[in-house]
């Protein structure tokens, strides 16, 4: 089996080629286990308030029974949780999970449209969302499944007179807290109070129910949700703790999640793997305020931080930056976004710490691939497979590539998802007969085993280690009457790797760049806007008509 997988020789001491699956039966069955060993230990930190494992017991205790015994809320119904970094958010995710009801993660900068589609689709009969985004869920809760909405102020759990403070900044002085109102809704602080009164049934959770459903685009335009198991958590937690095991110190990690909780790296590798370890999550609310976020690591002897390439390249470029305490620091894990070499070695050079690549994706949980630890310096691989874990490259024809070949990555393994939430026939296209999971990235693998992303098979454009898909920016654009055609494409750009760039043919002649931001402002997230927009008299295409946007990427070409 070895010569199948040369990368196990390439393994690190002490990890395993194969975890223990078995080990928990759900990811509650590890949060309690952590709650009983680290009871008096921090748990979660936030705006000055920390929250023990103990209280994590009680308050999610206290929302699972709101949940089920207030709501009648009945096993495997979803609650959708739409919030930045806050205390709030670990209560509302591990209470979700105790009641036996599944989380659904939801970006809270989503604009009115893409809310609605995942409410929808989703069917989640309960939404969770801090009240600066409450606005957003006025203009399209009457129109989704959702029964009750649980609103939350960025200060409510910091305790008074903080929290009044906070909460009065938030809204009064810089105006971030635009009025909303909508109808019957609850406070989080309420449903914590009437939970206290409900007691909360005992749920039998299975390893193969769903804990998560985490949207995605996928390979086409349309977000989908990728069912995760409580199987598939608890495989990536082991196989991620497996790999980091060796420097870890039990119930003395601290590590900075500044990427949001409602991403899957942070959900997995920082508030779900560090749990089980009796680590602490300081979670970063505002990571874009990178000045803030310089101060407040420089308050905490931090061991570990995660992030993406722009996030690890902000922060070198922040003055005081290298005046932080690193002593520390032992880990920086760099994923959902290629690692640039010239951000790894000034990282190193800083810091003293290696920044090591992982790879994965929404649909595995999502570790597939991570450097070993103890790699000296960047070396441009997304890592070895870890354990339990199969990789091969495929060509167009379903065969198995040799070494050094080019062809689409494939993974199979523990952490890979049941499926997309209702949509059998787009698992179909992703996971084939023999249970590899098709990436749509193309790579190569060396003899030792280590892979290397060599370009993208899908159009995706990857904006600070966010999926763009170029369907959903083009059928925006498409919706403004002066728009005969468009195309939407990633170019390279230094801040956030890449950023969209929009080729229109126009109908109007007076149509203007300013009116193609002002549309897409409207209708897409911050990080879907098209950074450029370009006119032109006709675009690219294929025989058949399809528009060929590898020549609007080349600008050789394109010119």
């Amino acid at each position: 089996m070895s010569n199948e997988r040369p990368w196990l020789a390439e393994y690190p001491a002490g990890v395993p080629a194969e975890i223990d699956v078995n080990e928990f039966p759900s990811v509650v069955s590890v949060l309690e286990k952590a709650i009983d060993t680290y009871r008096d230990r921090p748990a979660f930190a936030n705006l000055g308030k920390v929250l023990t494992y103990g209280d994590i017991d009680r308050l999610s205790r206290q929302f699972a029974a709101y949940l089920v015994g207030e709501l009648g809320l009945k096993k495997g119904d979803r609650v959708a949780i739409m919030m930045p970094n806050c205390l709030q958010y670990p209560v509302a995710i591990f209470g979700t999970l105790r009641a036996g009801l599944t989380v659904v993660n939801v970006n809270p900068m989503y604009t009115a449209r893409e809310l609605k589609h995942q409410l929808v689709d989703s069917g989640a009969s309960v939404l969770v969302v801090l009240d600066n985004f409450g606005h957003t869920v006025q203009e399209v809760v009457a129109e989704t499944s959702v029964k009750q909405v649980i609103t939350t102020g960025l200060g409510d759990m910091l305790g008074f007179p903080k929290g009044s403070i906070v909460n009065f900044v938030l809204r009064h002085v810089k105006k971030m807290v635009p009025d909303y109102d909508i109808a019957g809704a609850t406070r989080f602080r309420d449903a914590l109070v009437i939970g206290q009164l409900k007691t909360l049934p005992a749920v039998q959770i299975g390893s193969d129910d769903i804990a998560f459903l985490q949207y995605t685009g996928g390979t086409t335009g349309i977000s989908k949700g990728a069912m995760l198991s409580h199987r598939n958590l608890v495989a990536n937690m082991q196989q991620a703790s497996a790999w980091i095991n060796a420097n870890i110190r039990l119930g003395e990690e601290i590590i900075i999640t500044a990427l949001p909780l409602y991403h899957i790296f942070a959900l997995t590798a920082n508030c779900l793997a560090f749990m089980k370890f009796g680590g602490l999550n300081y979670m970063i609310t505002n990571p874009k305020d990178m000045h803030g976020f310089v101060k407040e690591l420089k308050k905490v002897p931090f061991t570990a931080i995660t992030g993406v390439n722009t996030l690890f390249n902000g922060l070198l470029n922040t003055p005081g930056f290298d005046q932080v305490d690193f002593s520390k620091l032992h880990l920086t894990l760099g994923g959902g976004m290629a690692v640039q070499r010239a951000v790894a070695d000034r990282w190193k050079q800083v810091t003293k710490v290696p920044l090591i690549e992982a790879y994965g994706l929404t649909e595995t949980s999502p570790a597939a691939c991570i450097n070993p630890l103890d790699l000296k310096d960047y070396n441009g691989a997304i890592g070895l497979p870890i354990p339990s874990t199969d990789a091969c490259l495929k060509d167009e024809d379903g065969r198995t590539l040799a070494t050094g070949e080019v062809g689409e990555l494939c993974i199979k393994g523990p952490q890979v998802m049941k499926g997309y939430w209702q949509r059998p026939e787009e698992t179909a296209k992703v996971i084939d007969g023999e249970g590899w999971l098709h990436t749509g990235d193309m790579a190569k693998m060396d003899e030792r085993g280590y892979f290397y992303i060599v370009d993208r098979k899908k159009d995706m454009i990857l904006v600070s280690g966010f999926n763009v898909y170029p369907n959903e920016v083009e059928d925006v654009i498409a919706m403004m009457p002066g728009v005969l055609e468009v195309a939407a494409v990633g170019v390279p750009d230094e801040k956030s790797g890449e950023a969209v760039k929009v080729v229109i043919v126009r109908k109007d002649p007076s149509l203007t760049v300013e009116q193609v931001k002002a549309h897409a402002r409207e209708n897409l997230t911050g990080y879907k806007h098209p950074k450029y927009v370009e006119f032109r008299t006709d675009l690219p295409k294929t025989n058949v008509g399809k528009i060929l946007r590898r020549e609007l990427r080349d600008p050789s070409r394109a010119a």
